[in-house]
């Protein structure tokens, strides 16, 4: 392979991300901007990736990694500037405590907990979801008094909530996997009130924000998913649980063509490509072992993200990261909209040499004629 030329190549880049990267910019895009996890190993420093970290610290191992991106890729990758602890607001239940979880760190992982253990104990819990008080749930105590003060000190107002946990994923948290199988299989009028329960949830919350944050879901557009466990769903399974939960929210938020209607699945979730076309997604990323030909004849709109897999990335696997991105760029120059970028998570220990080879890759294997 020829040399990689940066400055060229991210003047490329800056086009190849037009129109949701479809388009017949010089050569493919790049989605792979690396994360906040990866600077423990890139600075050969101690710390636990998926656990918080003091803001004095995380601020300067940023500007460390970014001062080492600089050179080697062209670019500062992570966030540097961050707001002072005082300016962010006091935690909001999620969705998982909606449904009785609770979110617990455990092996240096955010888990959520089990809190239904059979057909009778999740009728009583959406039972006790059905009459809950969504706003008066999520918000604490002091709510009202602390966004006043981050207003008026720092002139900021809550997010909206546009992205959730996704419904399959979810139901394996609150009630095991194998049980909402079973759930599913034997009890489908139960397993169609816990999805439209989840679907009203979703909402709800999403309403919740939208008044916090002073819009509406006419006015910021877009919703997204991370439903990993929707591979263990077959196809019926799936269109019966997970796909209504999909179809509702983005009609409501993402009506239009041009919404975003995302979904982050790393999993070998294949077999339900033709039931999320029906969910008309503009963006995916997918396992690695779902390829963009696939996914294209199924999601012809959809900008896909992927499909190098994390641990070859992690692994800094040179021979196998040259062979998948090589693959990548071919299909995106056959199919369009595709971002070169992990199938998943970038993991701590996926090295700048890695993105820059990334890159070289690209620049050297696609590009249009």
């Amino acid at each position: 392979m020829h040399e990689l030329d940066m400055e060229q190549f991210w003047r490329d880049d800056a086009l190849a991300h037009e129109g949701n990267c479809f388009n017949q910019a010089p050569q493919v895009p790049l989605g792979i901007l690396m994360s906040d996890e990866c600077v423990f190993a890139e600075l050969d420093e101690p710390g636990t990736p998926w656990m918080p970290i003091p803001l004095s610290r995380r601020r300067e191992l940023n500007r460390r990694y970014n001062d080492k991106a600089e050179r080697l890729v062209g670019r500062r990758l992570l966030q540097e500037d961050f707001l002072p602890d005082d300016a962010n607001l006091p935690g909001v239940r999620r969705i998982g405590e909606v449904f009785g979880g609770q979110y617990i760190y455990h092996n240096e992982t955010e888990w959520l907990t089990q809190s239904v253990r059979s057909f009778r104990e999740l009728e009583a819990l959406l039972d006790w979801v059905e009459r809950m008080d969504i706003r008066a749930f999520m918000l604490p105590g002091n709510w009202e008094a602390e966004k006043r003060r981050v207003h008026e000190r720092y002139g900021l107002r809550p997010q909206p909530l546009r992205h959730i946990r996704g419904p399959v994923t979810l139901a394996c948290s609150i009630m095991g996997a194998e049980d909402l199988i079973f759930l599913i299989l034997d009890a489908p009028d139960l397993a169609r009130r816990f999805s439209d329960t989840i679907t009203r949830v979703i909402l709800q919350m999403a309403a919740v924000m939208d008044e916090e944050a002073g819009t509406s879901a006419a006015l910021t557009r877009g919703f997204s998913f991370a439903d990993d466990n929707c591979c263990l769903l077959s196809p019926p399974l799936y269109e019966l649980f997970g796909l209504p939960v999909l179809q509702r929210v983005f009609s409501v938020y993402s009506p239009d063509e041009d919404d975003m209607r995302y979904q982050h699945s790393d999993s070998a979730m294949g077999h339900l490509l033709p039931l999320l076309g029906q969910a008309r997604l503009n963006g995916v990323n997918f396992g690695p072992t779902v390829l963009v030909p696939e996914i294209r004849q199924h999601l012809p709109k959809a900008r896909i993200d992927g499909c190098l897999a994390p641990l070859v990335f992690m692994r800094n696997d040179r021979e196998e990261i040259i062979r998948q991105v090589t693959r990548d760029c071919q299909h995106a120059l056959v199919y369009n909209g595709v971002n070169i970028a992990t199938a998943g998570s970038i993991n701590n220990g996926s090295s700048l040499d890695s993105l820059r080879l990334v890159m070289q890759v690209i620049q050297n294997h696609g590009r249009r004629a």
